[in-house]
């Protein structure tokens, strides 16, 4: 099997307060690209649409651009900026530090199938 998209394309957009995602879906693999304005905060901006207390996907990403805070529901913190791979697990907030923008990359099912996504029922 060979399957490819191009992010010029891509199969949905997700528009949300101060930032946006777009994603492509291929067998085994869904690949989205966050897009964080200054001032972006999950917990006011995705929480409202999400419906949950805390962000409740997993994410693999790569930080492209700018710096992000991340802290998860249990106290741990950290900051991730440009070159960074990280995982995050559900259960966590996170936030655009200064006044860059964020480019993410998130290598995952979860990001690109549910984030941002209203609850149903």
């Amino acid at each position: 099997m060979l399957e490819m998209k191009t992010l010029d394309k891509p199969d949905e957009r997700r528009d949300f307060p101060r930032g946006h995602l777009e994603a492509v879906h291929l067998t085994g693999l869904d690949f989205a690209v966050g897009t964080f304005e200054p001032g972006w905060r999950w917990s006011e901006s995705v929480a409202p649409i999400a419906g949950t207390d805390s962000c409740r996907i997993h994410h693999n990403g790569y930080v492209v651009q700018g710096r992000m805070g991340i802290r998860m529901d249990d106290g741990a913190e950290s900051e991730v900026g440009p070159g960074d791979v990280f995982v995050a697990s559900p259960g966590h907030d996170a936030w655009v530090v200064g006044d860059e923008q964020v480019v993410v990359y998130d290598f995952a099912g979860g990001m690109a199938q549910e984030y941002a996504k209203a609850k149903e029922g």
